[in-house]
C-alpha cells in the first residue's frame, strides 16, 4: 500500500461512466477521491466509501491535483474554459476537446498505448469515445505499416449495450424497448464518434453503423478490412502483438472476442480472420471491450496513471 497518495476529484460523479470511475478509482492505491459532484445526488454515498456526492459549486478544486469532467457534453468545455488554468491536471471524457470538436488543439488525444509520452506530459487529456477506442487502436498500427488498402472502404459494424448512451432516462431505453430486440441506428455515416475517427485516420475510407444491444454494457467491432496483396490475419495479429505486447490493457487473441470475456474488464480484445471467395483481399477484424471500461473510465485511469507518473495499467483491471 502506498504511504502518501495523490488527491483527485471527479465532477459528474453519479453517471453510469462516473459511476465506474469511481469505482475504479475505490481500488487504485496510489490516488485518494477528494470529491465526487452531482447536485442531484448531493449528500447520498458514492460507491468510494466514506464519501458522498457534493454540488458542483461546493467541490474543492485546489485541493486536488487532477480532476475527471464526466459533466454532459457542452459542461465539460465550459468548465475547462472557467478553471482550465488551475493547477489541476484535467482528463475530460467528454466528446468536448476530441479530435472533430473544434477545441482538440487545447488537448492531448490520450491513447495510453500510443502516445505515451504525450500523455504524460498533458495538462488537459481528451478521453477517447468508446467506439472509437476499439477501430482506432485496432487499425492504426495496421495503417501505419501499409497493411490498408486505403482504395476501398473499411466497414465497421459496432454494437454496443445500452449503458452506451447514458443514464438519464429514455423512452427507447426502456427495458421494455430494447429486451428482445437488436437495432441500429445513427444511419447515414455520420455519427459524432465518426469525427474521431476520421482525424485520426484520415486517409482511410469509414463506413460506420453501430447498433443497440440488449444488454447493460461492452461493444463488439466487426470490421471487413481492405487489405494490400499477400497481408493475410497472421500478420496483422503478428503486428499487433508487436505494437502491443507489453501494454497489457490490449490482448490479442486467436479466437473471436466475445463480450463475456472483455464485460467488467479494462481490456480490449482484437482478433482477425481471413476471408475466402473475394475478389479483392479482405480481413475481418474484431474488437471487442467494456464501454465503460477500455472504452470510458478504464482508459481515463490509465491516461491519469501516466499524468501522475505511475505505471499505466496501476490500478486498472487487467
Amino acid at each position: 500500500m502506498s504511504a502518501h497518495r495523490i488527491s483527485v476529484g471527479v465532477f459528474g460523479g453519479n453517471g453510469y461512466t462516473g459511476l465506474e470511475l469511481l469505482r475504479i478509482l475505490r481500488g487504485h492505491d496510489g490516488v485518494a477521491v477528494r470529491f465526487a459532484t452531482s447536485d442531484r445526488e448531493a449528500g447520498r454515498p458514492t460507491p468510494v466509501p466514506g464519501l458522498s456526492f457534493v454540488p458542483v459549486a461546493e467541490a474543492p478544486v485546489g485541493d486536488v491535483e487532477l480532476v475527471f469532467l464526466c459533466l454532459p457534453h457542452g459542461e465539460a468545455a465550459s468548465w475547462v474554459e472557467r478553471h482550465g488554468g488551475g493547477e489541476a491536471r484535467i482528463v475530460d471524457l467528454t466528446a468536448d476537446h476530441r479530435p472533430g470538436s473544434g477545441r482538440e488543439a487545447r488537448a492531448v488525444y490520450g491513447f495510453p498505448e500510443l502516445n505515451p509520452q504525450e500523455v504524460a506530459g498533458a495538462r488537459l487529456i481528451a478521453n477517447p469515445g468508446c467506439y472509437p477506442t476499439g477501430v482506432i487502436l485496432a487499425l492504426a498500427p495496421l495503417d501505419r505499416a501499409g497493411m490498408v488498402d486505403r482504395e476501398r472502404p473499411v466497414a465497421v459494424s459496432a454494437a454496443s449495450g445500452v449503458t452506451g448512451a447514458g443514464r438519464a432516462p429514455k423512452r427507447e431505453l426502456l427495458f421494455g424497448e430494447v429486451f428482445g430486440d437488436f437495432r441500429p441506428y445513427g444511419l447515414g455515416n455520420e455519427h459524432l464518434h465518426l469525427k474521431e475517427m476520421r482525424a485520426t485516420l484520415p486517409e482511410l475510407q469509414l463506413i460506420f453503423v453501430p447498433h443497440l444491444l440488449p444488454v447493460a454494457r461492452g461493444i463488439v467491432e466487426t470490421i471487413a478490412l481492405p487489405v494490400r496483396p499477400g497481408v493475410d490475419a497472421a500478420q496483422i495479429k503478428a503486428l499487433w502483438r508487436e505494437t502491443y505486447g507489453e501494454c497489457g490493457a490490449i490482448r490479442v487473441s486467436d479466437l473471436a472476442p466475445a463480450l463475456a470475456d472483455v464485460a467488467d474488464t479494462d481490456l480490449l480484445e482484437l482478433s482477425a480472420f481471413d476471408n475466402a471467395g473475394l475478389r479483392a483481399p479482405t480481413v475481418t477484424v474484431v474488437a471487442a471491450l467494456d464501454n465503460l471500461g477500455k472504452g470510458a473510465a478504464g482508459q481515463a485511469v490509465q491516461n491519469m496513471n501516466l499524468m501522475l507518473g505511475f505505471d499505466a495499467l496501476r490500478g486498472v483491471r487487467c
